[in-house]
């Protein structure tokens, strides 16, 4: 073959494949386009779930929480129910420290809170450390025996990698009930969680317990003790199923006061009447309401006793408070945080009975939630509690408006005061009963479409 012949035919030859190359690039480029179309027009057709919005009554941020000596904190994600986000959270207590707790009195409890309720009834040997571990996405409540056996492996596998008795590890699960708990998706986890154990991460603890809440839930003290300060901190979740009957959520409050589980158990139980009992967004109690205290004993402070045992029982009734008061500012769908003050009743039980009846009526909270100062539905509301009352000693108010009194209507009471009222994020209907001197103070919020919508998507 000639020389020229032989460059022509290897110049067409190039040609032809540079041609091939632009057809092949052109064929990649539309087939990928094609590809990217059918995505999209798949993902148009799924319907897309709207971002949770944040409660309008939620605290500004996540409040700065105190480092306790003796407690750290791991979160991970196990997939119990939520994809991409923890869901599981580890918490290692240090030798010595005292447990106490209180839980729902549900008949249908769960197995972690009836596991709970046993151990804490345990005696507990000298200088034995203890762990929480809480779950999302799943309750493990009327499971049967197979939820007890969930139990007993997310407690035996926290125990083995911590080196504890199972007897000192607490569990609680929370979110939907009656399907078992997929247990081996969160004892996987136990070793990536044991490994990650620091005492700074609180708020990713707080964050993995959340289920319809739309915030992380903390709060603190701080106490003058005998040689130093003794420090409280607390995390909490809850935003439905919540009506008093102890704890109505999940509750972790840690400190490192020098005290007696005997002796922080009465404190936590005198004061839960008026903390967590005294809050309900819906009527309703769960089967997996826990609530556990945990004390280190590493304060450089003395034990605690005396005018310091006041002081600290004060700062623990406040931190309880808070969280209380969180869970209803985060209420399914509120938009007002209400407190229902009864005064004037005569008994104890007849105040709570006054404040609960207004507190858990439908009627009332969608009022509130209206905007519409209807006292008429607070006056039926007293009426159908069951408690001692006299029409014409009643005397009703909308913060410091008096709207009813002497068994009728306040003539100069004006129904644009009280809506003007009714537009405040913050109210407070103040009922005096006029026949003896008890009292009580029920925190809710209203009800709103948006509780409806949660409520009815919850599985889906």
């Amino acid at each position: 073959m000639a020389k020229k012949d032989w460059k022509a035919k290897a110049k067409a030859l190039r040609k032809e494949l540079k041609s091939l190359a632009g057809e092949a690039v052109s064929m990649a480029e539309d087939a990928v386009g094609a590809a990217v179309e059918a995505v999209g027009a798949v993902a148009a057709a799924v319907p897309l779930k709207k971002a949770k919005p944040v409660s309008p009554l939620a605290p500004a941020s996540f409040p700065a929480l105190p480092k306790i000596a003796g407690v750290e904190f791991a979160a991970a994600e196990a997939g119990v129910k939520y994809a991409s986000r923890k869901d599981v959270m580890l918490v290692r207590l240090a030798p010595g420290t005292a447990m106490a707790g209180a839980f729902t009195r549900s008949s249908t409890r769960s197995g972690c809170v009836r596991d709970c309720q046993a151990k804490l009834a345990l005696r507990v040997p000298a200088d034995t450390g203890a762990a929480i571990v809480v779950n999302s996405g799943n309750s493990n409540a009327f499971t049967g025996k197979v939820g007890d056996e969930a139990v007993a492996a997310v407690t035996g596998a926290v125990a083995e990698a911590l080196n504890l008795p199972a007897s000192r590890v607490f569990s609680s699960s929370t979110g939907v009930i009656g399907e078992p708990l997929p247990h081996e998706k969160i004892t996987a986890r136990v070793p990536e969680l044991a490994a990650a154990l620091r005492e700074d991460a609180i708020e990713m603890a707080a964050h993995a317990m959340m289920t319809t809440d739309t915030f992380p839930k903390g709060a603190s003290a701080t106490v003058k003790g005998e040689g130093g300060d003794i420090l409280i901190a607390g995390i909490a979740k809850g935003s439905g199923m919540i009506a008093p009957d102890m704890a109505t959520m999940l509750v972790y409050i840690f400190t490192d006061a020098k005290i007696s589980a005997a002796a922080l158990q009465k404190l936590v139980s005198r004061n839960v009447d008026a903390t967590f009992n005294s809050i309900t967004v819906d009527s309703d109690t769960s089967t997996s309401d826990t609530l556990l205290v945990a004390a280190t004993g590493q304060s450089a402070a003395a034990e605690v006793k005396g005018p310091v045992a006041k002081a600290f029982e004060t700062a623990l009734k406040g931190v309880m408070m808070d969280l209380a008061h969180q869970v209803i500012r985060d209420g399914e769908g509120a938009t007002k945080f209400v407190e229902i003050r009864v005064t004037g009743a005569a008994s104890d039980a007849d105040a709570q009975k006054v404040a609960l009846s207004i507190a858990n009526s439908p009627l009332v909270k969608t009022a509130i939630a209206g905007q519409d100062p209807n006292w008429g539905r607070i006056v039926a509301a007293i009426g159908k509690s069951g408690a001692e009352a006299d029409r014409d000693r009643l005397t009703i108010k909308f913060g410091d408006i008096l709207v009813a009194e002497k068994g009728w209507r306040n003539p100069a009471y004006k129904e644009e005061e009280g809506a003007a009222y009714m537009r405040q994020p913050e109210l407070v209907i103040a009922v005096d009963m006029g026949l003896g001197r008890a009292k009580r103070s029920v925190w809710t919020c209203d009800l709103t479409n948006r509780y409806i919508e949660i409520n009815a998507d919850y599985r889906s």
